[in-house]
C-alpha cells in the first residue's frame, strides 16, 4: 500500500512538472500602447507552440492602416511555458515582426499569465516615424 501511494504521489508530481505548451495556442488579438496610453498598434495572429520552445506565428493581420507595416510582415518568436500546481499557466514569450519592405522591426517581449499575454514592445526601422516603445497586451479571442 505505501509503494502504491508513492507511485501515484510520483506520477502525480510529474505530471504537474510537465510542460504545457497548448496554454498559449490559439487566436489572440494584441494592442500596442505608447507610453503616454495612446494606442499604436492592433493586430490578430495565431500562435501555436512547437518543439525546443519555438513559436509558430500565423496569419498576422494588423487591424488598421499601418505605414510600418504594409502589406506582408513575417513572423517569428518564442515561448517557454511554466506553471504551479493548481493549473495556472504562465511563460516568458517573445515575437518579432519584420516587415517585407521598409526594414521595419516590432518586438513584443513578455509573459504569458493565464489567457493573456503582456509586457513591452520596441519598433526600429527605417521607415520615417516607424520608432517607437511601449506596452502590449494580447488576449484570445
Amino acid at each position: 500500500m505505501k509503494r502504491l501511494a508513492i507511485v501515484l504521489g510520483l506520477g502525480t508530481l510529474m505530471a504537474a512538472c510537465a510542460t504545457d505548451h497548448t496554454s498559449i495556442n490559439g487566436t489572440w488579438r494584441a494592442t500596442l500602447s505608447s507610453s503616454n496610453g495612446a494606442e499604436e498598434f492592433d493586430f490578430t495572429t495565431g500562435l501555436v507552440a512547437i518543439s525546443n520552445n519555438g513559436l509558430n506565428v500565423t496569419n498576422l493581420t494588423f487591424n488598421s492602416q499601418n505605414p510600418c507595416f504594409p502589406g506582408t510582415s513575417t513572423a517569428s518568436g518564442a515561448f517557454a511555458s511554466s506553471g504551479d500546481f493548481n493549473g495556472n499557466a504562465s511563460g516568458g514569450f517573445q515575437l518579432t515582426v519584420n516587415s517585407t519592405t521598409g526594414g521595419n522591426q516590432l518586438t513584443l517581449i513578455g509573459m504569458l499569465n493565464q489567457n493573456s499575454l503582456a509586457g513591452t514592445w520596441t519598433l526600429t526601422g527605417q521607415t520615417s516615424g516607424c520608432t517607437g516603445s511601449g506596452t502590449f497586451i494580447m488576449n484570445r479571442g
